[in-house]
């Protein structure tokens, strides 16, 4: 649903976090321009430029973003973070070294996603661990991390409650706690594999004192009400799974992207118990798939809160705000992650 660096086992590869920025690149696919004329095939000494620019001529054919995958595998090899490439651009590479990224650019060919193949991918500035019952916590999704803080903006300094449903990583919970200084959170996940992988990314970030994460089926697993409750839902569905692309549907664990048969069964789940767990001052904010926030600002309403959309950086309405209190229409603004 996106730190205390736990100890390395012998012959474990360094961690290498990919960059905000960067990451934004990979979700876009932006193309990228290469000229496999100017790459030669590796012999002798290599230098560290020479690895990357083989690497990313192995992916050309397989990927629209083949200098940033090779710039982030490269770096997961040797160890080093994929800013500090440039400095090392002439720096020989171990044998040993160059066999590790060209296996690592192999996967990638075979169209395993960079962020599992280096293990973390970048939320909010933040670097999560991945698992694999665990989704790739992707940008869009920081539209519910803006529009919260833009809503409890005014009261950043109260000691808040945050319920965060379907928390996978962690990544929401903990991107809203590291904002809000004073409050508290608890991340529900039904799978125990993402749970204990939220757990470890919240240790990694110095956050394990105020969040702690249960197994659950949505908010049956707590009583009480909270100031704040987010969630990123499966919203896919059930029949669009086989189409997705070979990066979400071969490595996102299905669990977190079926929605059932018109993607919208978890959104129902949510709001059915949804009364009970937000204070009437609350606020909620729920991930919607393209194309679905009407029907959701419709379930929404049906249970009684007022509703306002929030729009990603594409433009597309991506998160519903509700709120307790019967809705007198919506209204729809865009809100930057």
């Amino acid at each position: 649903m996106k730190r205390v660096e736990d100890a390395r086992p012998a012959g474990r590869e360094p961690r290498v976090s990919v960059g905000a920025g960067e990451i934004a690149e990979l979700a876009r696919g932006r193309p990228q321009r290469f000229e496999p004329s100017a790459v030669t095939p590796l012999s002798g000494s290599v230098s560290v430029g020479a690895l990357r620019r083989q690497v990313a001529h192995r992916l050309a054919d397989t990927s629209n973003t083949a200098h940033l995958d090779a710039r982030f595998l490269v770096a997961h090899a040797l160890g080093s973070a994929p800013r500090d490439l440039a400095l090392l651009d002439e720096k020989p590479v171990a044998p040993h070294v160059v066999a590790r990224a060209l296996g690592l650019a192999e996967r990638r060919a075979a169209g395993e996603p960079v962020g599992r193949i280096i293990g973390e991918r970048e939320f909010w500035g933040l670097s999560f661990r991945l698992g694999p019952a665990t989704l790739e916590p992707r940008p869009d999704t920081e539209t519910i991390v803006s529009a919260a803080l833009a809503a409890f903006g005014v009261r950043r300094d109260e000691a808040l409650t945050v319920l965060d449903l379907g928390t996978g990583t962690g990544a929401i919970l903990l991107a809203l706690l590291s904002e809000l200084p004073l409050a508290r959170g608890v991340g529900i996940d039904i799978a125990a594999g993402a749970a204990e992988t939220a757990r470890l990314n919240a240790e990694r970030l110095g956050l394990s004192a105020r969040a702690s994460f249960v197994v659950g089926d949505w908010a049956s697993a707590v009583a009480g009400e909270f100031d704040l409750v987010v969630a990123n839902p499966p919203y896919i569905s059930s029949q669009e799974i086989d189409s997705l692309p070979l990066e979400v549907r071969g490595f996102d664990p299905h669990v977190s992207l079926d929605g059932g048969t018109d993607g919208l069964s978890s959104h129902r789940a949510i709001f059915a118990d949804l009364e009970r767990i937000v204070k009437r001052d609350g606020r909620v904010f729920v991930e919607v798939g393209a194309g679905q926030l009407e029907t959701v600002t419709e379930l929404a309403a049906s249970k009684g809160f007022a509703t306002k959309g929030h729009r990603d950086l594409a433009g597309t309405g991506r998160v519903l705000e509700a709120a307790p209190g019967r809705a007198n229409g919506t209204s729809e603004h865009s809100s930057s992650p």
